[in-house]
């Protein structure tokens, strides 16, 4: 050991020749860069490894030139250190590096890994205490293996301590690594903590955190599954109010629920209600996903079996695709509300065709007509069970191709083959006369039909649509019209109304005839 020192204490002396010891903290670099090793030095280490071959230095035996450069330029950087820790009389010993509160300072020196490689044996006590350091544990402090004290706190050390090298240290009894940021050791590791009481790692991060611990253990056991509870609490309340917000794989797009509805038309208002009545309310609406709707609420209170009923009707209302129907979106069966939604038609119902001023000739009408039998054929051929209403108010005409669409489905009601080939003829008889019933009047359809059948046959030109110019063949054609109409809303027994059959092949044969003559 007093071999070790005597470089140290060499180059003390040799540098007080140059510089006063107030600024080797100061010059440290500089001398690095600028001092060389005397003539004498190879000699004077390869006689003290004769002395004492358990220097550090001495443990290759086949130091190269570059070596003993190392060697020269740690023992620079011992003389200055020694100083910096403030040790009493470093010209007779070094036995602490002691660096409190010099964040560049404790770098610097940190940073020369050729002098903690040969760090002199006399160091016991190594301080690098509230510096800032961060990065990972400085592992080259460990090469000082004689070490008694290591103190690294009031730093911001960071990653894992190399537990295992620390505990190759024999002599180390007092460590403290309290207030870094290292990452939290393994509990196999308990062997080592052993050594040291629980002040060594005060907010260091290395051992668990009680308090942390116990919060996780009340996020566990309390929170967690608060929080299960919560988002299972909010996945069921919207699957049943508003299923609207799930992933279309999580819901039926069918089902609709009074919150839904209550959204699409701002709870009702009255700037999204299109009509009303005393059983039916019918609103615009606009869905989540901006699909605009019509919504038929129905204000009748049923019973559960009705409300049963309802949906089974409605599940076969939805499965109805025929160019001539509106199509179905789906429908609300809930105790607050029964409702049915299909899509809102961009277009004019046929009463305001009618009215309009433009001058609507005899094909165009039939072509509407057609359209309508050929929707009333496939509902009575495919879906009897189900009746709708038919009016010239509630047959849409698309914008597109003015095809004409039988809106509103009558849900709850008891399909009536005779009702719907009256209702029929009613509408047909109105798309030629463009006049309605007064729905004012008691027993206006009545009234409407006997004013006809006043002016038929033979003063048909009184009832005839003026806008719609016809003469010679087309007036037989309208005659004809006229003519099954009536014979639809007969209804007197013993009943002659033509069947679904007869209609359809009668206007089909009156629309062929009108392209021939048009």
């Amino acid at each position: 050991m007093a071999s070790s020192l005597f470089f140290i204490f060499f180059l003390t002396s040799l540098l007080s020749s140059y510089l006063p010891l107030s600024v080797f903290s100061a010059t440290v670099v500089e001398d690095l860069a600028n001092l060389s090793p005397p003539p004498d030095f190879n000699t004077t280490i390869s006689n003290n490894c004769l002395r004492d071959p358990m220097l550090r230095y001495c443990y290759n035996t086949s130091s190269s030139p570059m070596d003993i450069v190392e060697i020269f330029r740690s023992t620079i950087v011992a003389s200055h250190l020694c100083n910096e820790s403030k040790n009493p009389n470093c010209v007779e010993s070094f036995p602490r590096i002691r660096i409190h509160g010099r964040p560049k300072t404790a770098a610097l020196y940190l940073s020369f890994d050729f002098f903690w490689k040969y760090c002199p044996l006399t160091v016991v006590d190594i301080e690098l205490v509230n510096n800032s350091l961060t990065n990972g544990f400085p592992t080259n402090v460990l090469s000082c293996a004689q070490i008694r004290t290591l103190d690294l706190s009031y730093n911001q050390f960071s990653g894992f301590v190399p537990v295992q090298d620390l505990s190759g240290l024999p002599n180390l009894t007092h460590m403290n690594l309290s207030y870094n940021r290292f990452s939290e050791n393994k509990i196999s590791d308990s062997e080592f903590f052993k050594r040291f009481n629980a002040s060594s790692f005060i907010q260091s991060g290395v051992l668990p955190n009680v308090k942390r611990y116990k919060m996780k253990v009340l996020v566990l056991l309390i929170v967690f599954p608060i929080m299960v509870i919560l988002l299972c609490f909010c996945f069921g309340w919207l699957c049943v109010k508003r299923p609207d917000y799930l992933p279309r794989t999580c819901r039926r797009r069918n089902k609709f629920t009074f919150a839904m509805l209550e959204a699409a038309t701002d709870e009702f208002s009255d700037q999204h209600l299109v009509s009303m009545s005393n059983t039916v309310d019918i609103y615009k609406g606009t869905l989540r996903d901006g699909t605009e709707t019509k919504i038929e609420v129905y204000k009748e209170k049923v019973s559960s079996e009705k409300r049963r009923e309802f949906a089974e009707v409605c599940e076969m209302v939805f499965k109805l695709r025929h160019k001539n129907l509106v199509r179905v979106l789906g429908w609300c069966n809930s105790r607050n509300m029964r409702a049915l939604v299909t899509e809102w038609i961009q277009g004019e119902n046929v009463e305001t065709w009618l009215s309009s001023s433009m001058a609507l000739s005899w094909r165009r009408r039939l072509r509407v007509v057609l359209g309508v039998v050929e929707g009333i054929c496939y509902l009575s051929d495919q879906w009897p069970e189900i009746t709708f209403d038919l009016t010239t108010s509630s047959v849409l005409l698309s914008d597109d191709n003015q095809e004409p669409l039988i809106s509103h489905f009558k849900i709850g009601d008891r399909n009536n083959l005779s009702t719907n080939i009256f209702n029929f003829g009613l509408f047909f008889v109105e798309m030629i006369t463009n006049l309605r019933p007064d729905l004012g009047q008691e027993d206006s359809e009545r009234r409407y039909l006997e004013y006809i059948r006043v002016h038929y046959p033979d003063n048909l030109e009184r009832v005839i649509d003026e806008k719609m110019k016809i003469e010679g063949r087309t007036f037989d054609q309208v005659k004809q019209a006229i003519t099954l109409g009536l014979m639809c809303t007969d209804i007197i027994p013993p009943l002659k109304q033509p069947s679904l059959t007869q209609i359809y092949d009668l206007v089909s044969s009156l629309y062929e005839s009108s392209s021939r003559h048009h």
